[in-house]
């Protein structure tokens, strides 16, 4: 398989396999007017078999939400056909309009305009918390939009 080089642009490196699809649609890579190429179950020696993500254009990523989906991603930045800068994720301590409270009684879900607010309660467990309710939550990729 032959996938040409970026010269300037974005490779999400270390995606858990299988991952990259929900990445690429919430991302809305589709909507670029760049070559977007996914790999998927790439051999690693570190993970087994993994997904990489290269956009052939320099794009502005939201790290909290790439840190929510999976904080072992790394953000690769290529400028010239070199890598120019790289970054580390974590678990984000607070996302907002990324997942929604499942409580049927919150007030997020009567009030549709409110942000939906999660802060980090237990990092082990990846577990979030509603700001409004304190209705806990556990790690699954995010309802696209709001």
């Amino acid at each position: 398989m032959n996938i040409d080089s970026i010269q300037n642009g974005v490779v999400l490196d270390h995606i858990q396999a299988g991952k990259s699809m929900v990445i690429y649609r919430y991302l809305h890579l589709d909507a670029l007017d760049c070559s977007v190429a996914i790999i998927q179950n790439a051999r690693s020696d570190h993970m087994g078999k993994k997904d990489i993500i290269k956009i052939d254009t320099l794009m502005d990523l939201d790290l909290d939400v790439l840190g929510y989906f999976d904080a072992n991603i790394t953000v690769n930045i290529i400028r010239n056909g070199e890598l120019a800068e790289k970054k580390r994720l974590e678990l984000p301590r607070k996302l907002v309009n990324v997942i929604r409270c499942r409580n049927p009684r919150c007030i997020t879900t009567a009030e549709e305009q409110l942000d939906a607010i999660f802060l980090l309660s237990d990092p082990e467990r990846h577990t979030y918390r509603c700001a409004y309710c304190d209705t806990a939550t556990d790690k699954t990729f995010p309802n696209m939009g709001k």
